[in-house]
């Protein structure tokens, strides 16, 4: 008999807030967070402080090297360590530059049919998007209580969100693809409520759809009117997310790229 996993430690689960956990670890972690109010309760402590800590010093992230600091490094090595160091750090921006020509050239290629300006890289958006993710993975697993409001009640559910949202919400239909409807619920946002609306296909297979009003100052000149439609891997599990008048739209879960592209490519579609 294979025993069982052990309990996530706390340095797994904030390596799981983080995005950094190991892959095979994320099972376990996932089911510890799903299955104990504890655990996700701290869960999502550390994601809000994380996300405050990125608004306070977002910015200092794209900011250069200071060269006082530089120069300060290159007076104290030795001759041969600044040698190895300027390698490492050469090395180091060779791979940046690779991953971002990559990045590039794949965005490219999954970009959606109709066209669009690339979302501002803001602190809001990445969260947003982020929040998704967390959202999915913290109740997709619930077998009992996926869900605030079930499919048998679509109406009310609609128009109990659209309320809260304050603007008039849509279920797209993705049963070309074999999902359906389980149902949505409420959920909180930086900046207002947030709605998650939940599909599952015959094998039970779960996406959702996590939708909420953008900071317009924050994501800049191009959050407010533009519509973009990206791929983000950032998180717990992938999503495609969209930016349409001032509002977001992330469709997440734990499917193979071009499966979730054909789903929120119909839902993109759909809402628009």
């Amino acid at each position: 008999m294979s025993r069982p996993a052990p309990p996530p430690t706390d340095d797994e689960l904030h390596a799981w807030v983080d995005g950094q956990l190991a892959a095979d670890r994320h099972g376990a972690v996932e089911e510890a967070i799903a299955s104990d109010p504890a655990v996700a309760a701290k869960v999502a402590a550390w994601h809000t402080q994380r996300d405050a800590l990125r608004r306070l010093h977002g910015e200092l992230l794209d900011e250069p090297v200071p060269a006082a600091l530089m120069g300060a490094l290159d007076r104290h090595l030795p001759r041969t360590a600044r040698h190895v160091s300027w390698l490492r750090w050469g090395g180091m921006a060779a791979g940046l530059l690779i991953a971002f020509a990559a990045g590039w050239l794949g965005n490219a290629q999954w970009s959606a049919p109709r066209g669009g300006t690339q979302l501002a890289k803001v602190p809001a958006v990445r969260e947003f998007v982020h929040d998704a993710s967390v959202a999915h993975a913290v109740y997709a697993p619930e077998k009992r209580h996926p869900v605030e409001v079930a499919a048998s009640e679509q109406q009310h559910l609609v128009q109990w969100l659209s309320r809260r949202l304050d603007r008039p919400l849509k279920v797209p239909d993705l049963s070309t693809q074999g999902y359906t409807l389980v149902g949505g619920r409420l959920l909180p946002g930086e900046t207002g409520a947030r709605a998650q609306f939940m599909f599952e296909d015959a094998a039970g297979e779960r996406v959702t759809l996590y939708i909420g009003t953008l900071d317009a100052n924050a994501a800049g000149a191009t959050a407010a009117r533009e519509t973009a439609f990206r791929f983000a891997s950032e998180g717990p599990v992938p999503s495609f997310y969209w930016v349409d008048q001032g509002f977001g739209y992330a469709l997440a879960g734990k499917l193979p790229r071009e499966v979730l592209l054909k789903l929120a490519t119909l839902a993109y579609r759909d809402l628009s």
